[in-house]
């Protein structure tokens, strides 16, 4: 790291988990953030200030008026603009030092396994289940860790998924393909503009945390939060041996 970069990092390499060990292995990552809605926004801003050295950005969507509630790295300025064209300027000037790529395109399974390459982690910033199906299959594939989030009107729940660990559960282990839950967004049923923002900062610190290699992530854990009495609550998961998705990668592996 130059003079600059150890200004700009300083509050973290003061850090005793951290470091400047910690904040040169962040300065090298490569992360994958499919979406830059609501979750997306806070994710890839707090990723970029952080240091992540490279972030790949997904979105086939277009930014309008009824984002600007709640997507904070978009504005006024960037109406009709792709939202991954619009993140990036954002990113790019909040932090010149972080290489962006951006994929204007809807993300399925040829397209994901491209995009995957050289990439150590990725984040799901998406809103619904067939997608996110689509990240875990490619992930167990590749090996590559990623975590989920998902908020709707004022309820939350947030995990990672680790197919490197062969206690990890997936995340067909939690929501199976077959028995898929009944899609639900935004658009139809609201959600509230700082609950997305409070639970893509927490997508941002697990992976902070997993980059970095300090603390404990949320591997095997479903974290809930109710936003009207701000209760949390926590979910033990366990990693399904019948699972369709990812059985057959454990038993490869054991």
């Amino acid at each position: 790291m130059g003079d600059e970069e150890l200004l700009r990092y300083s509050r973290h390499i003061l850090l005793p988990e951290l470091g400047i060990e910690g904040q040169e292995k962040l300065l090298a990552s490569r992360v994958l953030i499919l979406g830059l809605g609501g979750l997306g926004s806070p994710v890839a801003l707090y990723l970029a200030s952080s240091g992540v050295g490279e972030l790949t950005l997904v979105d086939h969507d277009t930014v309008d008026l009824t984002n600007l509630q709640r997507q904070i790295a978009h504005d006024s300025s960037g109406l009709g603009q792709t939202k991954v064209s619009s993140a990036a300027s954002h990113l790019l000037r909040l932090n010149p030092g972080v290489r962006v790529h951006t994929h204007a395109e809807r993300a399925s399974a040829e397209r994901l396994s491209v995009w995957l390459e050289g990439i150590d982690l990725v984040i799901d910033c998406c809103d619904n289940f067939a997608t996110r199906h689509v990240i875990n299959r490619v992930c167990l594939e590749k090996k590559i860790p990623w975590v989920f989030a998902g908020a709707i009107t004022m309820d939350a729940q947030i995990s990672v998924f680790d197919p490197r660990d062969p206690k990890s559960p997936c995340f067909a282990c939690l929501f199976p393909e077959d028995v898929a839950p009944e899609e639900v967004n935004c658009a139809s049923l609201g959600v509230l503009a700082p609950l997305v923002g409070v639970m893509g900062s927490l997508q941002a610190l697990e992976a902070i945390k997993m980059l970095a290699h300090i603390g404990e992530p949320l591997v095997g854990r479903l974290l809930m939060l109710e936003a009207r009495q701000m209760r949390l609550s926590e979910m033990r998961l366990k990693r399904q041996p019948t699972c369709p998705a990812c059985a057959d990668l454990h038993t490869m592996q054991a």
